[in-house]
């Protein structure tokens, strides 16, 4: 549907539309296993673990499950729900709403910003693998090309977070060390610059790996294989049990920091992949009447960081890494002094690119039936539907290029940490507030007992008119009250790398060119709506819902007031 025919559409106060039949999942276990290969994504391996160790151990599952009771389940299956409803991705889904149909912008902008830098990570996966299919992991030794003079093998003397030691000469000057993981990872992988002004060369092998990314085909069931065969092996280490002491032991007085709040509520929402327009789009091919995996890999990552506290003496508060670096330098490093290291690097990495593939799929799937829902009829032929998943491709690889360049690791981060984990949190507040205020929860209840055979009225009172707005409205307000200026952590120096304001000024762009679109989205539908304001007002309120030969509510032309005096449970 183009834009035009939407804008058209909504200047009649009652519609009902029939649209080109949309594919199909073969069955329900289709739409179980795609919808679990994006949530059991590669922020399950690393960022989880971290986060609950960082914020008090076990005391952190307290503030993630209520994140996950008042936030993740009702979004989750408020997305699933209105991509069936509508049978359209996310864009032409928020025709159920044509005046915030900016969201679905919103959503489809930060999808494609995620899409980017998973592929990177998956570059490095395999770069890691290519890597390994030798006798002697190539991070273990100091006699390499790209190493220096400071070069240290890790061995079971003490050494610090960042694994660098000063050691003091004649007492006025000091050696820093760096172990050969480090040094693997920053000289010979990144080739990393001084910084995101020294943006550097592409990185050739670099490059080819992350265009491997885009010809794999994976199942979503794999990953699972290699997470247990891990767990096992993790488990049976020495010191292992003490990881995971350390992983689950709860610290009660981090309930009274507002950063765990802020980023159990933030995960809640990349771990279930909300806000994305991925579930919307999933829910679009699910028949109209079709009806713990984070705390695993956790074990996983905090059995080996056991082993490696106990191997060198270490506590393992100083050992524990965020993001990248402890998939890339604290789990090969740990990997690289287990017999027949090869193997279990292998495994590992292979099991970051499967998860990968999931999420980059998954994630593609929905920018691009997004972004085919505009134009329905021509997207039906296969031809164009190739060149149009072919130019999404070559774009997002084109970007992801920047990202493998010897400054490539500073615009990752500016990506990462920029595009949408805050932004995200006003798309889960406009969701469930327009879909359970404007939209109704009424009207949409009896979408649900239409299609699932039973109403869940009083559920979608509860969570998408009070408690989940109000949930994500408190946890934005957290995430800018903690929020801090991005930083670097080299390991190599002893101060972390602080990006200059043109690069923060960046992000910031980058993060509001995504939630910017849903006011300018909006002025645009009113501009082009007739009637006077408050006209163009309700009948941009006015869903657009698409007969697919099933009897569709009948919409009628005061249906703001209908919705908003849905909101009455007693009389409903």
């Amino acid at each position: 549907m183009s834009l035009k025919e939407s804008l058209t559409d909504v200047n009649n106060p009652s519609i009902i539309k029939k649209p080109i039949e949309r594919a199909q999942w073969k069955g329900k276990i289709d739409f179980l296993i795609s919808c679990m290969g994006f949530s059991i994504g590669l922020g399950n391996v690393w960022r989880f673990p971290y986060l609950c160790y960082k914020n008090g151990g076990g005391a952190f599952l307290i503030p993630y499950f209520i994140s996950v009771f008042l936030a993740g389940i009702p979004l989750f299956l408020l997305e699933v729900t209105v991509g069936q409803v509508t049978r359209r991705g996310v864009i032409a889904a928020w025709n159920i709403c044509p005046l915030f149909q900016g969201v679905g912008y919103a959503c489809t902008v930060i999808n494609f910003f995620l899409n980017c830098y998973y592929t990177v990570i998956m570059a490095w996966a395999f770069h890691y693998i290519f890597s390994s299919f030798t006798s002697q992991l190539p991070w273990t030794r100091c006699d390499q090309s790209w190493n220096t003079p400071a070069c240290r093998v890790f061995t079971s003397r003490p050494i610090n977070s960042s694994t660098i030691e000063n050691i003091t000469h004649n007492s006025n000057r000091s050696l820093i060390t760096v172990d050969a993981t480090t040094e693997y990872w920053e000289r010979r992988v990144l080739h990393l610059s001084d910084g995101i002004h020294d943006i550097g060369t592409i990185q050739w092998d670099l490059a080819l790996c992350l265009l491997l990314t885009w010809i794999m085909y994976v199942t979503a069931l794999l990953p699972y294989v290699f997470i247990i065969i891990l767990l096992v092996r993790t488990a049976l280490l020495d010191g292992a049990s003490n990881g995971l002491i350390h992983y689950l032991k709860p610290d009660w007085s981090k309930l009274t920091d507002m950063t765990v709040w802020s980023d159990a509520g933030t995960q809640i929402f990349f771990s279930y992949s909300i806000g994305l327009g991925v579930l919307t789009a999933f829910g679009s091919y699910n028949k109209i009447q079709h009806n713990s995996f984070r705390l695993l890999s956790g074990c996983v990552i905090f059995c080996t960081l056991g082993y490696m506290s106990y191997i060198s003496n270490i506590p393992l508060n100083q050992i524990a890494e965020s993001g990248p670096g402890l998939g890339f330098i604290v789990y090969p490093k740990a990997i690289g002094t287990m017999p027949g290291s090869p193997f279990w690097s292998i495994c590992f990495f292979i099991m970051i690119i499967l998860l990968g593939i999931d999420s980059m799929f998954a994630g593609v799937e929905g920018f691009i039936a997004a972004a085919g829902d505009y134009f329905p009829r021509a997207m039906a032929n296969k031809r164009i539907h190739c060149i149009f998943v072919g130019c999404v491709c070559i774009a997002t690889y084109l970007v992801g290029l920047s990202m493998v360049t010897n400054g490539g690791m500073y615009v990752f981060q500016l990506f990462d940490y920029y595009s949408g984990s805050r932004i995200i949190l006003i798309v889960g507040l406009l969701e469930s507030s327009v879909i359970g205020y404007i939209y109704g929860y009424k009207r949409i209840s009896k979408d649900m007992k239409r299609m699932y055979g039973y109403s869940l009225k009083w559920f979608a009172f509860l969570f998408w008119c009070i408690t989940t707005p109000l949930f994500s409205l408190a946890l934005f307000i957290i995430s800018v009250i903690v929020y801090e200026e991005l930083t670097y952590k080299r390991a190599s120096l002893s101060q972390p790398y602080h990006f200059p304001g043109w690069a923060v000024k960046f992000g910031w762009l980058m993060a509001s060119s995504s939630i910017f679109l849903i006011p300018i989205v909006m002025i645009i539908k009113i501009l082009k709506t007739s009637g006077t304001f408050l006209q163009r007002i309700k009948k941009l309120c006015i869903p657009i819902i698409e007969n697919n030969g099933e009897t569709i509510e009948t919409i009628e032309s005061n249906v703001i007031g209908n919705s908003m005096d849905a909101v009455d449970p007693v009389n409903s």
